[in-house]
């Protein structure tokens, strides 16, 4: 899915969420462009708010998120609040810093989503970083040739 956003045009980003069966239940690349530079149509964000409005979160808590990088702030609310109780990610947020570096299109905050997590009421499992490099490689020379 990032690999998809990324050939868009978009910021390369992506995830999925499956079902407590393991069938993909959605699936979202990143939406920044398409919807009109909306810098914040993460691929999470935007997943979640089509899952919450599907499924309740008693069996959102039975889903997964499998996404390409961890989930930001804003996108570690979102899943938050619908109730998504696993997220695996690729790459960290703090690795993602290093590679955007100031970039206006995505000011990464460093804040780890187990963090936003802990400050809840609900348990939302984590595991992550997997496939790092990997997840990375999408976002090799995205940042450095878009303009400031």
């Amino acid at each position: 899915m990032a690999e998809e956003a990324r050939k868009r045009g978009d910021h390369p980003f992506g995830c999925i969420l499956v079902g407590p069966d393991g069938e993909v239940l959605l699936e979202q690349g990143n939406a920044c462009s398409s919807e009109g530079d909306d810098l914040i149509t993460h691929a999470e964000k935007v997943l979640t708010s089509r899952a919450a409005k599907k499924w309740k979160p008693d069996f959102l808590k039975l889903c997964t998120m499998f996404t390409s990088a961890e989930p930001c702030a804003v996108c570690s609310g979102a899943i938050y609040w619908a109730g998504i109780g696993r997220v695996v990610y690729g790459q960290s947020e703090r690795s993602l810093k290093k590679m955007t570096g100031d970039h206006p299109e995505n000011s990464t905050l460093d804040l780890l989503c187990r963090t936003v997590f802990a400050a809840g009421q609900r348990e939302i499992v984590v595991k992550g970083p997997f496939l790092a490099e990997e997840a990375a490689k999408v976002q090799a020379d995205f940042w450095k040739d878009r303009e400031h």
